[in-house]
């Protein structure tokens, strides 16, 4: 039987030619070192423990349960209490799918954190995760490219792991939407949730994994969709204030033409990047906005409505985290089986948009023994201890050697 490597490129599978194409693609950005795939070996994903229905929302806006259900395809999302946030969203989906993947925080070489709602401007989110965690050996930094944030994460994760640089990557969405959500604008507060979705991406010599991605943006296209102050050019101020101009200020007409238009041509872009046709695709995962979005790509593709994996009417919402929490639920849904090519696609304020072709893996959850937990909990024991024993280092630091500057380095007094 003839070997489809030894044959010429016309007559290959879909799935050689997307291999070799993918290998050509390394071999020209970073020479002819061994070809390096990254593979998703883990996922995982956390929510809030508050829920709101639209009912709820009904008594605290002018709205009804029939015209947000007509309009978007939401009936419910989840909302961070006062002791949740982004990166504790965050910390609990990633530790969520290192578990699965049996994946000890030690061995990850790199977070990426892609959220429009950090915990601060800085320190980086990332890094609050990495000491929750104890990835004492990982490098971490946030992303912000609003809903498309994932799509951009997966690329730069697996191209650290093309190149050579990392091993392991874990990339996670997560938000706290409702903190920046004006909660009198009907038009915007029935939108959006909170929630964290996190991949482990993990290099290997067998073909699959991340196969090629598309990330494309449009700056003129930027205040459609926005929170406008709180930045270098609008500082907090009475007005800003008053104007609600630290909430989400979007023009819906505007963005809905804009998603439709661009989800469908990067599904097509991605796909034909990869030499794959649309016939070749499983799934197609998109960012959870508005399911008349969805339908509207479906119908552009001519692909059946139940190949695309759509939870908007249970979370919302959730910009960066959407796509992560969709793929978790079609995993368990029995949707996802080994070797499926599944596009990930993305749009969102910036205007930024997006797609990722994958072919899906064998990795399956590990079995969670009273033993794998009591490891779980003995490394989440381990980290606080060396979270808490690096502070009071510091502490201690300060104290034997003082808090002031060095000599010769204090700010001269002008008075």
């Amino acid at each position: 039987m003839t070997n489809s490597e030894t044959l010429p490129t016309a007559q290959m599978p879909p799935a050689r030619i997307a291999d070799n194409k993918a290998a050509e693609k390394q071999k020209a950005a970073f020479g002819s070192h061994p070809t390096r795939y990254a593979h998703v070996v883990g996922w995982g994903m956390a929510l809030p423990q508050k829920l709101l229905t639209n009912s709820d929302l009904a008594r605290m806006v002018d709205t009804t349960d029939e015209w947000i259900v007509s309009r978007t395809g939401i009936r419910q999302r989840y909302v961070a209490d006062e002791k949740e946030s982004t990166a504790t969203l965050a910390t609990q989906a990633a530790s969520n799918a290192l578990e699965m993947a049996g994946i000890a925080p030690s061995e990850v070489d790199l977070i990426i954190v892609a959220t429009a709602t950090p915990e601060h401007l800085f320190p980086a989110t990332a890094c609050l995760v990495q000491d929750a965690l104890g990835c004492e050996n990982a490098g971490a930094f946030d992303l912000l490219a609003a809903c498309t944030g994932f799509i951009y994460g997966i690329t730069l994760g697996s191209q650290m792991i093309r190149s050579g640089a990392n091993k392991t990557v874990l990339v996670i969405g997560a938000e706290t939407l409702s903190r920046i959500v004006n909660w009198e604008d009907r038009a915007t507060c029935v939108l959006f949730g909170d929630g964290a979705g996190a991949f482990v991406l993990q290099a290997s010599d067998q073909p699959g994994g991340v196969l090629t991605s598309f990330l494309r943006s449009d700056g003129s296209g930027g205040e459609a969709l926005s929170v406008p102050a709180g930045g270098s050019k609008l500082k907090t101020s009475y007005d800003t204030l008053r104007d609600n101009l630290h909430a989400i200020q979007m023009n819906g007409r505007e963005v809905f033409r804009f998603a439709t238009r661009v989800m469908a041509s990067a599904v097509k872009t991605v796909v034909d990047e990869a030499g794959l046709t649309l016939d070749d695709i499983q799934l197609v995962v998109p960012h959870q906005a508005n399911t008349r979005i969805i339908e509207s790509a479906a119908e552009k593709l001519k692909i059946p409505e139940n190949k695309f994996v759509v939870t908007l009417d249970k979370y919302g919402n959730t910009s960066s985290a959407s796509i992560p929490i969709a793929i978790c639920e079609a995993f368990t849904q029995g949707r996802i089986k080994p070797k499926d090519k599944l596009v990930l696609v993305g749009f969102g304020g910036g205007l930024t948009w997006g797609a990722t072709l994958l072919e899906w893996g064998t990795a399956t959850p590990k079995e969670q023994t009273r033993w794998n937990k009591t490891q779980r909990n003995a490394r989440k024991f381990l980290s606080r201890l060396r979270s808490f024993s690096k502070r009071i280092l510091r502490m201690l630091e300060s104290a034997i050697w003082g808090r002031s500057a060095p000599s010769g380095e204090q700010p001269p007094r002008t008075k």
